[in-house]
């Protein structure tokens, strides 16, 4: 039997936590060909994944996760004695929520994850946090971890920060843009590097630095992605008030190699799980840390997000004649986005609530996530397809850019809506095809055709 420390061979691997996360990246490694071992305080969670089931929507997981169980290479647990003795690396993919009544980041699950596993860890390892936390976090675990293991000094902690997009995460795990390994010895990194090996194979860049760094990398990339999304939704409120259209001029810098176009689409901006609660969590480290001017400008990014989606009421409100009392509003979509269930921090969900606190009735449909709403906003309606939502509708308001709304013929949906008007969120619809078929056509950062020129 190789020793535990032998990185020639594959180590084997646990994943604490399986949320999003971690049911993902024990999938994968599992597909990759490690035996893996997955590892969770919710027992209905690990039978249902034990199950074939995956309790969450993403694209491609359940034929995975079948595959992955059928090989004997994955299995699920509740068990964290199971998993000290079994694993060689051990991946902590819990969540850090936003405390409440703060913005601060909520640590309790990544201590309790890491010093429940510690109890168990009687030889050499590595554990490696995947959650997204304040810089500073890996140091205190270790220090944790090493107090609390029988192995002490032989556990080591590293990080591994996490970079998947929902809707994309099969895809993200399996072929990443770039491995950041934040280590503090040349053996953590040789484990990592034996753990990625099919991925670093593939010519995936690997970046490997200290734990602070790689601390700071995830939560720089959000706070980097969410500032672009909130710079082009600022030009949109910039367009609205000269009549200037907002996609022209996306399109026009998305040309400049130095910008790019990615994520430089305006609409009803961010929202999930991620993005709002790490460029919050973010500045109030800072601000503890007497670094808080350097970030200052994450928080008018937040305001601005948040005004799009004030702003997406206001443009309902006027295709109604500015009184929402009574009318019936149909609004696509419920995920924060399209190819996923998440309802976390949907700016959807926030609009709808919105326009039935003024009055509305509010008919939601979302091909994944309704279930997830129903259970948040009891107080909305919900239609069995986008034509059953729209039935009746005074205006309709696509709020989350799923394939099958864009793809929503104009005429088959007039036969069946009250009035023609619709409010696009998101700038997925065809703006001429639609008002060539009759409709009153809004949108965030376009002119409104209807009005003459100043």
């Amino acid at each position: 039997m190789a020793d535990a420390t032998d990185t020639t061979e594959s180590p084997r691997i646990t994943v604490i936590g399986t949320g999003y996360l971690g049911a993902t990246h024990a999938v994968c490694m599992a597909a990759l060909g490690f035996e893996v071992l997955g590892v969770d305080v919710d027992p209905d969670k690990i039978k249902r994944l034990n199950s074939g089931e995956v309790p969450f929507f993403e694209p491609g997981l359940p034929e995975m996760l079948a595959k992955a169980l059928e090989s004997g290479r994955l299995r699920f647990t509740e068990s964290f004695a199971e998993a000290g003795a079994f694993g060689d690396v051990h991946f902590v993919c819990v969540g850090t929520p936003q405390q409440d009544g703060s913005h601060a980041a909520d640590l309790r699950y990544v201590y309790d994850a890491f010093g429940e596993l510690a109890g168990h860890l009687r030889r050499r390892t590595l554990v490696v946090g995947k959650s997204t936390v304040p810089a500073g976090t890996a140091d205190r675990l270790t220090a944790l971890v090493q107090r609390l293991a029988p192995a002490g000094k032989d556990v080591e902690v590293a990080w591994n920060p996490e970079f998947l997009r929902e809707g994309f995460a099969i895809d993200d795990t399996m072929n990443p843009d770039r491995l950041v390994f934040g280590v503090a010895s040349a053996w953590a990194r040789q484990r990592l590097m034996a753990a990625f090996a099919p991925v670093i194979l593939q010519g995936t860049p690997v970046v490997v630095t200290d734990l602070t760094t790689a601390e700071l990398v995830k939560v720089a990339a959000n706070a980097f992605l969410a500032t672009k999304i909130s710079y082009i939704n600022a030009m949109a409120e910039v367009c609205e008030a000269t009549g200037a259209d907002v996609r022209d001029l996306a399109e026009s810098l998305a040309y400049d190699a130095r910008i790019g176009g990615r994520f430089l689409k305006p609409g009803l901006g961010f929202g999930g799980g991620c993005l709002p609660k790490d460029i919050r969590a973010f500045t109030h480290w800072a601000e503890e840390r007497g670094v808080g001017q350097a970030v200052a400008f994450l928080r008018e990014v937040d305001e601005i997000n948040q005004r799009r989606r004030a702003r997406t009421v206001d443009l309902v409100v006027e295709l109604s004649h500015g009184d929402l009392a009574g009318k019936r509003i149909a609004a696509f979509g419920a995920a924060f986005k399209p190819n996923s269930d998440d309802i976390r921090d949907a700016p959807a969900l926030d609009v709808a609530g919105m326009l039935h606190d003024r009055g509305a009735h509010v008919c939601v449909f979302d091909p994944a996530a309704l279930d997830n709403a129903r259970r948040v906003h009891p107080e909305l309606s919900y239609g069995e397809s986008a034509l059953d939502a729209a039935r009746g509708a005074d205006v309709v308001v696509l709020l989350t850019e799923w394939a099958e709304f864009r793809e929503i013929d104009p005429d088959a949906m007039g036969a069946v809506v009250g009035h023609r008007r619709i409010v696009d969120g998101r700038h997925a619809l065809d703006a001429q095809r639609w008002r060539g078929a009759g409709w009153e056509y809004r949108a965030l950062g376009r002119p409104d055709v209807t009005k003459k020129p100043r």
